[in-house]
């Protein structure tokens, strides 16, 4: 028996090594963009793989052909960095080879977050509204949680939240049954708000591994975030999106027009793979600022879509994942000492000056924090120059680095970013509402 066990362990390790991915980089065959090839044994999920590593790498993927034929799966990528440039440098493509050469089936990504007994994870997703991620923060700063990393997403009156604490007396991850609790209840009770007829969600995560960017895209997914507010008025563009059959091949054909932008393809890959759709064929050109996708795809159990409001369902989603990273609204970006109870202050600052974080990326290191806020007005409309002013003024000293359309006034000239230096965060008291802490008990 163990004789036959050792057999068959050294057969899988064989059809591994005949099989592994076969990545070719090139410099020379394009004149815009490194182009990367890569051949490998084709699975459920392997395209999601490929492509996360390289938006992780934080390429730019300006071009992409994907096949499949008789279990083989065929990808060429033309990537840039952000600066529109050829990948040049040696260390990064030996480790973008490297990365995609690896087992397809260890495949391992530099975007995913390993969860330890140093750190807590939190997910909430709940109806958006102005104040909730102020009130969030002054809930977790109320009971003693030091927020290490967070990325908050707002789309379709809905919010996700990834957030990863720990105990600001310990350093370490919270374990008291009865404070994970009392976090899980308050948490919930501000997620609730008066009168939303959605339930909210509230979890704190066992140690494990999560990919952020995807896990966000299935929070939102799981609250509905496609299912467009009969009583928004919303006159933006939005992603023009088909969905078709193919008879003759049996597959359905996916496209999507839309603005171009960083981590497109990623999207859009990841929702169909959470919706249980292989994707046999697809071409993703960029031209200019604008993305073609095309995508022929099959069930999990290899049928074409078969109802209309399946082909509408799948459309709404695409057109959702698409939308989710829109940056439209103003970026703040602030970099200073990171202390206790700094991003309670920050967000109450927002919040009391009437803008909303649309999405918001809080990041601590060595004593240091640096945390991206995409805002707007309580309306959604564009934010006024006047009150970046007045949110400098009541920070005190840190740096903020303005980017977007502030081309209302003169004095901010949209093709020009602004810095603001000052030195380091001006240390006033952690936000306390000991009224909200108590109507939330």
């Amino acid at each position: 028996m163990d004789d036959r066990d050792d057999d068959d362990d050294a057969y899988a390790k064989l059809v591994r090594r005949m099989n592994s991915p076969r990545v070719v980089i090139e410099n020379d065959a394009c004149e815009h963009a490194t182009v990367i090839q890569l051949d490998t044994v084709y699975r459920q999920g392997t395209l999601l793989e490929v492509v996360q590593v390289l938006t992780d790498l934080n390429l730019v993927i300006t071009k992409a052909y994907m096949s499949s034929d008789g279990g083989w799966f065929m990808n060429v990528f033309h990537v840039t960095d952000d600066d529109g440039n050829k990948i040049r440098d040696e260390g990064i493509l030996n480790c973008i080879k490297k990365a995609l050469e690896t087992d397809a089936y260890m495949v391992k990504s530099m975007g995913k977050m390993l969860l330890s007994k140093e750190h807590t994870l939190i997910e909430l997703t709940g109806t958006d509204r102005p104040g909730l991620l102020s009130e969030v923060c002054a809930v977790l700063t109320d009971l003693s949680c030091n927020v290490v990393n967070a990325e908050v997403w707002a789309h379709n009156a809905r919010a996700a939240a990834v957030i990863h604490i720990t105990d600001q007396s310990t350093g370490t991850a919270i374990e008291d049954p009865r404070q994970l609790s009392l976090i899980k209840e308050l948490l919930y009770n501000v997620l609730k708000g008066l009168g939303d007829y959605r339930t909210p969600t509230v979890s704190i995560s066992s140690p494990g591994e999560i990919h952020i960017g995807r896990r966000l895209h299935q929070m939102m997914f799981a609250a509905r975030d496609f299912e467009r507010p009969v009583s928004v008025d919303d006159i933006r563009v939005r992603p023009y999106v088909t969905v078709s059959d193919c008879p003759d091949r049996n597959y359905t054909v996916v496209t999507a027009r839309s603005v171009d932008r960083p981590k497109l393809l990623f999207d859009t890959v990841c929702t169909l793979t959470d919706m249980q759709y292989l994707v046999f064929h697809g071409t993703v050109i960029t031209d200019s600022d604008e993305a073609y996708q095309e995508y022929y795809i099959r069930h999990a159990d290899g049928l074409p879509m078969s109802s209309e409001a399946e082909r509408q369902r799948v459309m709404e989603c695409i057109q959702a994942a698409i939308e989710r990273r829109v940056s439209e609204g103003l970026q703040l970006e602030l970099f200073t000492d990171d202390h206790f109870g700094l991003l309670s202050d920050i967000t109450r600052i927002l919040r009391e000056n009437g803008l909303c974080p649309k999405r918001a990326k809080i990041s601590t290191k060595n004593g240091k924090a640096r945390h991206n806020f995409i805002v707007t007005d309580v309306s959604g409309n564009p934010v006024e120059p006047k009150t970046i002013y007045l949110i400098r003024q009541q920070m005190g000293q840190t740096v903020i680095q303005v980017k977007g359309n502030l081309s209302m006034s003169p004095k901010f000239p949209q093709e020009t970013p602004r810095s603001f230096l000052f030195g380091s965060f001006f240390k006033c008291p952690s936000f306390q509402n000991s009224r909200l802490i108590k109507s939330l008990s």
